[in-house]
């Protein structure tokens, strides 16, 4: 009973360690300095005691920050969901539909993949959020789909409530003076009169929380714009990607084939349900979805494998001409370099003249790929992937044989 003890407190502990990174930091700061001064503002602007309007606007006010706040952490705290260490398919011929991840020592189940951040395979992963410290999927997307809708709204009310408090504050300044100031619109219901000072300090910090408020609203609200849109289609965000690109394999190699996205329901309604459930636990497993028709468990992830394997004849060798640091925002590597950094968290590779490069995507100015650390270039080497400045590097001379086997691969499919 005391190692089980002592097991949960450590593993609280661990999970506590999330509040320590600079996302949930900035969250729950913006979270509470825009809570608190609408609810002090609240009380400068309508008076909640006295009148059945104002107690409406305050309990609805501790509504939201009590809804956020609940929803952020059961987003952050219960996780995604991983796949098991060392899972399989039950059936071992299965196997060979699924990509194997060398870290977790166990095959990737449809929908998941590899987290670098949480050193985990995790369950229908969407993408890994620094806001929460970590990873949105199967069993968190619910809650954070809620945070991203309901923090715009108690921000909309909270800018409401900060423009009627200095609108009124500023009236009543212009019109009684600047030593006194009568507080609300229902300040004559009460007796005495409350003097409550609303000095340049108290003006600056609303003005600066609702600078904080427009913001959240606009931000957030287009994250959830774009999670509910994928949300309606029974998708994650990499699941997207993914269809993305295999409408782009198949129109490059001019393929007789159509990839049509086995989890979509059908009906928006039925997509929204595959999220959304009245118990809050979402269906199934993790590791097994309904599939439409024509589909099987496992169409998504061979159209991955074969993604893969095009990812590796499409790949362009280049030889490193320039050392680079390693640096996200690199000042000696021209100024469009600098201002066109990738906005992302993967990595970028530190980069010494004479090393090679097998790049797969890329931007005008930036290039993604692995360097090789040997001469092989069989999957499973060890490698180093990120991104690095496009001019630290050059194609290899051999970057012509590699395109005519490109379009010699290409006319045999």
């Amino acid at each position: 009973m005391g190692t089980f003890c002592s097991v949960i407190k450590f593993e609280n502990l661990q999970e506590l360690k999330r509040l320590c990174h600079w996302g949930p930091i900035i969250a729950l700061g913006v979270i509470a300095i825009c809570s608190t001064m609408a609810m002090i503002d609240s009380v400068l602007w309508y008076w909640p005691l006295h009148t059945t309007g104002g107690s409406v606007n305050f309990i609805m006010l501790i509504n939201w920050t009590v809804m956020i706040l609940y929803n952020y952490f059961n987003a952050m705290f219960v996780g995604p969901g991983f796949v098991p260490l060392g899972w399989k398919p039950e059936n071992s011929q299965d196997s060979m539909y699924l990509q194997y991840c060398q870290v977790c020592q166990a095959y990737k189940a449809p929908r998941s993949h590899h987290c670098r951040k949480c050193s985990r395979c995790v369950l229908k992963m969407d993408h890994h959020c620094p806001w929460i410290n970590n990873c949105c999927g199967y069993q968190n997307h619910a809650s954070f789909t809620l945070f991203l809708l309901l923090a715009p709204l108690g921000c909309i009310h909270a800018a409401f409530i900060f423009v009627m408090t200095m609108y009124t504050q500023l009236y009543n300044r212009l019109s009684f003076g600047w030593n006194t100031v009568k507080i609300d619109m229902s300040a004559a219901r009460r007796d005495p009169l409350p003097i409550i000072p609303f000095g340049l300090a108290a003006f600056a910090a609303t003005l600066f929380a609702l600078g904080l408020a427009l913001g959240t609203t606009i931000a957030v609200g287009m994250l959830f714009f774009i999670q509910i849109k994928i949300i309606l289609r029974n998708q994650t965000s990499i699941e997207s990607w993914i269809e993305e690109k295999a409408k782009d394999r198949i129109q490059y190699y001019q393929l007789d084939e159509v990839f049509v996205f086995p989890y979509d329901m059908g009906s928006r309604w039925k997509n929204f349900k595959q999220v959304f459930t009245w118990s809050g636990v979402p269906e199934g497993n993790g590791l097994e979805w309904p599939v439409r028709e024509g589909c099987h468990q496992y169409s998504l992830t061979i159209e991955q494998l074969k993604q893969k394997a095009d990812k590796r004849v499409r790949s362009v060798r280049y030889k490193v001409i320039e050392d680079y640091s390693g640096a996200c925002c690199p000042l000696n590597k021209g100024i469009k370099t600098f201002f066109t950094s990738p906005c992302t968290e993967e990595p970028r590779i530190p980069l010494q003249k004479g090393e090679f490069i097998l790049a797969t995507r890329g931007l005008r100015y930036w290039l993604y790929g692995d360097k090789i650390l040997d001469d092989s270039f069989i999957e499973g080497v060890s490698r180093i992937r990120g991104w690095f400045p496009r001019n630290c590097v050059e194609k290899c001379p051999c970057d012509a044989e590699t395109e005519q086997a490109l379009e010699g691969e290409k006319k045999n499919r």
